[in-house]
């Protein structure tokens, strides 16, 4: 087996949202919101739902830090290209919800691709509450 390196770094994108800053009140809620925002792109396909702290919790080695809630993954792909076979091992996306005592925190890795990041930036800007409310998305 040959051992590559594609990217020297794995910078991740990362937005704290206090409670009062959303009308989001879950990670389900926060999830559907993602998962329309999804659906509605042109190119972006959602792939499933990973509840990560069901998950961990049901192992017997599990350990899940203090202070998380719930801790959920939506994966999807924009599959907008495919320059490379090698690029499947960085795919698809995923986008990582986890709900703390304070809040949310929404994290997702960058892409190669500036649009596809722009995408997921607003994607998760739209999460707050002013501007939730001037694009009329549902709670």
């Amino acid at each position: 087996m040959k051992t590559s390196l594609a990217f020297a770094e794995y910078p991740i994108y990362s937005l704290e949202i206090a409670r009062e800053e959303t009308p989001f009140h879950s990670v389900e809620a926060i999830c559907g919101y993602f998962r329309a925002c999804i659906e509605s792109h042109r190119s972006a396909v959602f792939i499933a739902e990973f509840d990560h702290y069901a998950h961990t919790r049901s192992l017997p080695e599990g350990h899940i830090g203090e202070g998380i809630r719930a801790a959920r993954n939506l994966v999807f792909c924009f599959g907008i290209s495919l320059p490379r076979p090698e690029l499947l091992a960085c795919r698809p996306r995923s986008i990582g919800i986890a709900e703390t005592e304070q809040g949310f925190l929404i994290t997702f890795m960058e892409t190669p691709m500036p649009v596809a990041n722009a995408v997921m930036e607003d994607w998760a800007m739209g999460l707050h509450k002013h501007r939730t409310e001037t694009a009329g998305q549902p709670d």
